[in-house]
């Protein structure tokens, strides 16, 4: 496997550990996930919505999991991209809920192992079937 390929691949491992975290709501995988000082950002309602990992994981922790819920998984990473050795983007989608998100999640690559370093995401409420 090339140099690329191997990083890629690193990549998109820890993008399916994140969509597992989701939809488990299992802190414990995006602990793994996320660098300790990434940022939560959001402003699709006009507003800026930001939240540090400390603030983040205590929400995802009280909110009953996609999984327990039933809900079926909408999780697809649409693009990985590379700006060097150790930076990376990938844009996702994946679905909570009534909300279907699109992520974009900032890679930093540090000690040989990738992590998020911040989530920015837009989400669009989905009508009710």
């Amino acid at each position: 496997m090339s140099g690329h390929a191997a990083e890629y691949d690193a990549v998109a491992q820890v993008v399916e550990e994140y969509f597992d975290g989701l939809y488990f709501s299992d802190t414990k995988r995006l602990r793994r996930v996320f660098h300790p000082l990434a940022q939560y950002v959001c402003v699709t309602d006009g507003t800026l919505l930001y939240r540090t990992m400390e603030e983040y994981f205590p929400v995802v922790d009280t909110r009953p999991a996609p999984a327990q819920r039933g809900e079926a998984r909408a999780d697809r990473i649409l693009s990985i991209e590379f700006a060097g050795p150790g930076m990376a983007r990938a844009v996702l989608n994946c679905a909570i809920g009534d909300r279907f998100f699109t992520d974009w999640l900032t890679f930093v690559k540090l000690e040989g192992r990738w992590q998020v370093m911040s989530k920015i995401f837009h989400y669009e409420t989905r009508e009710a079937a």
